[in-house]
């Protein structure tokens, strides 16, 4: 008994440092020296599993919803798109934490917990509007044109119906993107703040990330355009050229991952002004873009340019 006490671990003095495995080190905050003693070598699987999911679950759902035959998924129920929908509800969320995870830097844990929940609720509401909205498109609903302008809609009555297609309008393209677009690129720019090293020669991306620098960059791209959010886009952006400056004085560089990240967001923007250029004088689109910042919407171009030739091939 006697033995057994002495070997009996001493409480930890208050201040001291949690013990090595534990889930959360330490207050909200990194330690001075943490920021510059650790490098992560390039997360080849995630960065993988991101822009698979992405182009699959998120740019591929529309696409498998008009694919698909009509008679398996019947316009009063759930699309494959739903589906895919539901699978990136979930699928995202797990991959942003398991990025942050694997930071070299302790980074603001209750910010990140409060920006998923706040991403699943906002992708969720997306789900319900942006299903609905798509299915439309079967009864002849062009997303070129406003609610109140379409055929389908402005023949509706009572006329109380078209404010609630505004309504849903509404909670698919405004408070739903919202909700979804801003905490996953303030998760992402959490990560960037910890993606910096003393080391020169860990600021070069191997092979396999500049295989995935395009299908990643050209997904942005489809992000931005297509959730309306280039002002959310353009402001992170600047604010990790902003942090990419200041830590240059400093003497401390991108590692792989922040470069990969970084550079995929300068490709995204040549991406974007390329596709302005190309439809700069597009009159119909630029009634439904007015404005200073005219960045029309894939799927509207889809449905004013595509969509129409589609029953004069058959």
């Amino acid at each position: 008994m006697q033995g057994s006490a002495r070997r009996r671990p001493f409480p930890a003095a208050p201040g001291s440092p949690p013990p090595a495995g534990t889930l959360f080190p330490g207050r909200h905050g990194a330690g001075k020296g943490e920021d510059t003693s650790k490098t992560s070598p390039f997360h080849l699987d995630l960065w993988f599993y991101f822009t698979l999911q992405n182009w699959v679950l998120d740019f591929g759902r529309p696409i498998a919803m008009i694919i698909l035959p009509l008679e398996w998924f019947p316009l009063n129920k759930p699309s494959a798109g739903d589906y895919f929908h539901m699978a990136y509800n979930v699928i995202t969320p797990f991959l942003l934490l398991k990025l942050i995870e694997r930071s070299p830097k302790t980074l603001p844990r209750s910010m990140v917990y409060v920006s998923i929940i706040m991403f699943v609720m906002g992708a969720s509401i997306h789900l319900v509007g942006d299903s609905v909205n798509h299915r439309l498109i079967f009864s002849g609903y062009q997303h070129h044109l406003s609610v109140r302008e379409n055929p389908i809609i402005k023949n509706l009555k009572p006329e109380t119906l078209i404010d609630s297609f505004e309504l849903l309008y509404y909670y698919d393209e405004y408070l739903g993107h919202s909700m979804w677009y801003i905490p996953f690129f303030l998760i992402l720019f959490i990560y960037f703040t910890g993606c910096f090293t003393p080391v020169a020669q860990e600021s070069r991306m191997p092979v396999a990330a500049l295989l995935l620098l395009g299908p990643s960059s050209l997904y942005y791209w489809y992000l931005v355009t297509e959730g309306q959010i280039f002002i959310l886009y353009i402001f992170t952006f600047f604010a990790m050229m902003a942090l990419v400056m200041h830590q240059k004085r400093k003497g401390l560089v991108l590692d792989s991952n922040g470069l990969f990240l970084f550079s995929s967001f300068i490709i995204t923007l040549l991406l974007i002004a390329g596709w302005v250029a190309w439809l700069w004088n597009d009159k119909i689109l630029r009634k439904k873009y007015p404005g200073v910042i005219y960045i029309p919407e894939p799927w509207a171009f889809y449905t004013l340019h595509i969509n129409n030739l589609l029953p004069a091939k058959e």
